[in-house]
C-alpha cells in the first residue's frame, strides 16, 4: 500500500503545464488517483486528448494518463495549471510483494524535481527477520539520512533529505536523488505450514516452509546460436552460462543443445556436475559461435528427448526435477515454423512431466509465443533486455530456479470450509520463493484445520489494512484469469480437436454420484466425462440403479444443511443408500452412521470407525476406517461408497456419502435409474465451442437423445483416489437437473422408500 503525493505551484502570470511522472512496479495496481484541479472526470483516451488540447488552448487545467516502462510502469499526467494556481497529485497503489532469493523487495523509483521524502512502515504478524534499506543514488553524505527502526513485528524506514542535501553541488539545480530506493526484508517462519491470515471471511495463505532440503535438478540449456545472436548477445550468453556453470550444484545433471538450422547437443546424455564435467562444459561454452537459422521446434524436442531417455535408463536421480531452459532472440524460420504447431509438439512431448522456461532475448523475439509455450509446460517466460546487464539478467533468472525444494505442490483445505480459492496447485517451489493462495471461507473460521498432514489454527481476525485479504483474492484471481486468457485460443483449439471432430459413442464404466449431489458419467475412451446435478428437498429418495432382470436396486436419500447458510442456498447430499439384490437375498443399508447387511434372517452391523471385512456366501464387504465401503455382489456388480466426514462443529454442513460403480458389465441392457441408464453407452455430439460466462469455462452445444442442449465445460471432484480432497475431473456440465440428458424428468426417479421401486 503506497501513497505518492506531489504539490506543484504555478508562480507565473500565465497558465503552464505541470508534469507528474512516477514509475510503479509492473505487478502493482492503482487503487486511487486524484488531482485537486478540476471536478471533471478522466475521459477515455481520444476524448481526453481533445479535452486536453481544448483546455490548453483556453488556458484551463487538463490531464492525461500514459504508460510505459521496462521493469516498471510509468504513470504520467500532464496538467495545464492556471496562473497563480497549484495542483496536488495523490496516487495510491498496492502490490503483492513476491519473495525471491529469500527476501521481499519494495522498490521505489525516485526522480524528483523537488525535495523528496520517503517513509515506509512494515507490519508482519509472523515477525520480521531482517530489514535492509539502500539506494542506487546514496552517497556517503546521504547514507546517514536513511533511518531504520525495527521491532518484533514492525519496521519504520525513512529518508528525508533537505533541498540543499539533495543538490549535486551548492547552488546547483541538479539533484543527487535519481534512481531506485530499495527495502529488502523477510519474515520469521516458525511453522512449516505457513502463515494464514483471515479477515471478513477471506483468507490468504503464505507458504514458504523453512529448512527443506533442495531437490536435485536435471536441466538442459537449449541455446539459440543463429546469426541474429551475433556480437554482444552471444557474448553475454556465454558469460552467463559460464557463471551458471561455476555455481551449479554437484548433485545436479545438465546438458546443452545449441541450435541454428541444425541441432547440435553437447552430449547425447546429461552429465553430472562433477568438477571434471563442469570444466569440460566451460571449455565447450567458450566455443559457441553464431551462425545459421532458427529451428526452435527441433531444438526443444531434442532437449525433451534427452531428459526422457536418461530417466528411462535410470541415469538420473529418482527424486529430482526436470527442466528445460530455452534462450532465443528471434522467430522460428527453419524446420517447423508454424507457432501453434510448435507449441502443440512441445506440449505433447513434455506431457506435463517437466518444466519449460523460455528466455526471450531482445526486441525482435515473439514473446507472446514463448509466454504461452512456457505456461503450457509448467514454466514461465522472461524477457531479457538488450543492455549491458543482459548476462546478469540471465544469471539472475537461473538463480531463482536453481534450487527446487518441492514439486507438484497441492495446498488443500478442509472439506466444506472453503467456498473458492485461487490456484492451489504449483508444479514447483524454489528455495527463497513463496506460494500464495487466497480464497473465501464458507463461514467465519476459528478452529482446527488440516493440510498436507500439518495442523494450523486459523488466527483470530486482526486488522490488516481492512479488506486486504478480499482485495488480494481479487487481485490473484484477475492475474490468473489473464494468464488463462493468454492461452484461451489454444485451449479452444485443443477442445475442438479432442471433442468435436467426431461423434462420440463410448462405453461408460464408472458412473458416480457424490457431493451436492453431483452425477458424473465417465467416458474412458475419450478421457472425458459428462456431469449434472439433481436438486430437491432434503429427505427425497431417488432411484440410482434399477435392473429388473438381475433384481438389483440402488436407492439414495438426500439430506440438507443443518441450517440455512448466509447465501440462502441449502446444499443437499446423499447420506443413506439402500441396496437390494433380490435373486441373492441380500439387502444393505449404508448411512453416514453405520452399515447394516441383511441376508435371509441374518443381520450384521459394521461401523465406519473400524476397518473390517465381512465375507458372506453372496456378498463381500470391506470397510476402510472412516473412508470407504466396497460392496461386491456374487457374480454381479461392484460398488464403492465413500464417507465424507465434515468438521463436527461446522455450522452448516453434515457428513455425506459418495457412490461409485466399479463393474457394470453383468447388468442387463434394461438397467435404468439416474446412473443405470448410462451403463451401456450414449450417443452425443458437441459443437459450437464459445466463451462462457466464466472465462475458463466455455459453453458449447450438445446434441443428445434428440435434444439440443447448452452445456458448459467445467470440473467435478472424483474422490476415489483421495477421499478427503478428491481430484478435479474435466466434464461437460448439463444444466437444469440434467434435463435432456436423463430420460424423462428428475421427478420420475423419486420413490417412497429406501427399498421401494415406486
Amino acid at each position: 500500500h503506497t501513497v505518492m503525493t506531489s504539490v506543484a505551484l504555478n508562480r507565473a502570470n500565465t497558465s503552464q503545464e505541470i508534469f507528474f511522472d512516477v514509475e510503479l512496479p509492473k505487478t502493482a495496481f492503482i487503487t486511487n488517483f486524484s488531482m485537486s484541479v478540476s471536478l471533471s472526470p478522466v475521459k477515455e483516451k481520444e476524448k481526453a486528448k481533445q479535452q486536453y488540447e481544448k483546455a490548453v488552448s483556453s488556458g484551463q487545467t487538463a490531464g492525461l494518463v500514459k504508460a510505459s516502462g521496462r521493469k516498471m510502469e510509468k504513470f504520467s499526467v500532464s496538467v495545464n495549471v492556471a496562473a497563480s494556481s497549484n495542483v496536488t497529485f495523490i496516487l495510491t497503489y498496492e502490490e503483492l510483494l513476491q519473495r525471491k532469493m529469500g527476501k521481499y523487495e519494495i522498490l521505489t523509483r525516485v526522480k524528483p524535481k523537488e525535495p523528496v521524502q520517503i517513509v515506509a512502515d512494515i507490519y508482519e504478524p509472523q515477525g520480521i527477520a531482517f530489514v535492509d534499506a539502500h539506494a542506487t543514488f546514496l552517497s556517503n553524505d546521504l547514507l546517514p539520512l536513511v533511518e531504520k527502526t525495527v521491532t518484533d513485528k514492525k519496521a519504520h524506514i525513512s529518508f528525508s533529505p533537505t533541498l540543499e542535501q539533495q543538490r549535486k553541488c551548492p547552488g546547483c539545480d541538479g539533484t543527487l536523488i535519481d534512481g531506485d530506493f530499495l527495502i529488502n526484508y523477510d519474515v520469521n517462519r516458525a511453522q512449516s505450514l505457513g502463515d494464514i491470515q483471515v479477515v471478513n471471511g477471506y483468507f490468504v495463505h503464505f507458504f514458504a516452509p523453512p529448512d527443506l532440503p533442495r531437490v536435485p535438478k536435471n536441466v538442459v540449456f537449449v541455446i539459440d546460436k543463429s546469426g541474429s545472436m551475433g556480437g554482444r548477445k552471444i557474448a553475454q550468453t556465454r558469460e552467463a552460462l559460464l557463471a551458471i556453470l561455476n555455481d551449479i550444484h554437484e548433485e545436479d545433471h545438465f546438458g546443452f543443445v545449441e541450435f541454428d538450422d541444425k541441432i547440435v547437443p553437447w552430449k547425447e546424455s546429461l552429465s553430472k556436475a562433477t568438477t571434471e564435467n563442469v570444466a569440460e562444459a566451460i571449455a565447450y561454452v567458450k566455443r559457441i559461435v553464431d551462425v545459421g537459422g532458427t529451428d526452435i521446434n527441433a531444438a526443444v524436442l531434442k532437449g525433451v528427448d534427452m531428459l526422457i531417455k536418461d530417466k528411462q535408463a535410470n541415469r538420473l536421480p529418482e527424486r529430482s526435477v526436470d527442466m528445460i531452459i530455452l534462450l532465443t532472440d528471434g522467430m522460428p524460420n527453419s524446420g517447423e515454423s508454424h507457432l501453434p504447431k510448435i507449441q502443440e509438439n512441445v506440449r505433447s512431448a513434455i506431457g506435463g512431466n517437466m518444466s519449460l522456461y523460455c528466455l526471450g532475448f531482445g526486441n525482435n523475439v515473439d514473446y507472446a509465443f514463448l509466454d504461452v509455450m512456457s505456461k503450457q509446460n509448467n514454466g514461465v517466460a522472461r524477457r531479457i533486455y538488450e543492455a549491458s546487464d543482459a548476462a546478469l539478467q540471465l544469471q539472475g533468472f537461473y538463480d531463482e530456479v536453481a534450487s527446487p525444494l518441492l514439486s507438484e505442490v497441492d495446498l488443500r483445505y478442509p472439506d466444506n470450509t472453503v467456498e473458492f480459492v485461487t490456484t492451489n496447485h504449483f508444479s514447483q517451489l524454489f528455495n527463497g520463493s513463496e506460494i500464495v493462495v487466497a480464497g473465501r471461507l464458507d463461514f467465519q473460521v476459528q478452529g482446527q484445520a488440516s493440510a498436507i498432514n500439518w495442523n494450523v489454527v486459523y488466527p483470530d481476525e486482526e486488522y490488516i489494512f481492512g479488506d486486504f485479504t478480499e482485495r488480494l483474492w481479487a487481485y490473484l484471481t484477475i492475474q490468473q484469469l489473464l494468464e488463462k486468457r493468454s492461452v484461451w485460443h489454444l485451449v479452444k483449439a485443443e477442445l475442438c480437436q479432442n471433442y468435436f471432430a467426431h461423434h462420440c459413442h463410448c462405453t461408460l464404466v464408472s458412473p458416480a454420484v457424490d457431493g451436492d449431489p453431483h452425477f458424473m458419467i465417465e467416458l474412458p475412451d475419450r478421457n472425458d466425462s459428462l456431469c449434472f446435478n439433481i436438486n430437491d428437498k432434503p429427505g427425497t429418495i431417488f432411484t440410482l440403479v434399477r435392473d429388473t432382470e438381475t433384481g438389483i436396486l440402488v436407492n439414495g436419500q438426500i439430506i440438507g444443511d443443518k441450517k440455512i447458510p448466509p447465501n440462502g442456498r441449502i446444499n443437499t447430499y446423499f447420506w443413506r443408500f439402500g441396496i437390494i439384490h433380490q435373486a441373492l437375498g441380500v439387502r444393505l443399508e449404508v448411512s453416514t452412521r453405520d452399515i447394516s447387511v441383511f441376508q435371509d434372517s441374518n443381520r450384521a452391523k459394521l461401523l465406519w470407525s473400524d476397518s473390517a471385512s465381512l465375507k458372506a456366501p453372496n456378498v463381500d464387504l470391506v470397510v476402510s476406517k472412516d473412508r470407504s465401503l466396497t460392496v461386491t455382489l456374487k457374480d454381479s456388480v461392484k460398488f464403492v461408497i465413500l464417507l465424507h466426514k465434515v468438521w463436527k462443529k461446522h455450522p452448516y454442513h453434515q457428513d455425506y456419502l459418495g457412490f461409485y460403480t466399479l463393474d457394470t458389465h453383468l447388468l442387463s441392457p434394461s438397467v435404468h435409474g439416474l446412473l443405470g441408464q448410462f451403463y451401456h453407452g450414449i450417443d452425443y455430439e458437441v459443437t459450437d465451442l464459445r466463451p462462457g460466462e466464466v472465462l475458463e469455462k466455455p459453453d458449447a452445444t450438445m446434441f443428445v437423445k434428440g435434444h439440443q442442449l447448452n452445456v458448459t465445460r467445467g470440473w467435478q471432484r472424483d474422490f476415489r483416489r483421495d477421499v478427503k480432497n478428491g481430484e478435479n475431473i474435466p466434464c461437460w456440465f448439463i444444466h437444469n437437473n440434467g434435463t435432456g440428458l436423463i430420460d424423462g424428468d428428475e421427478r420420475d426417479y423419486i420413490v417412497s422408500g429406501l427399498f421401494k421401486t415406486v
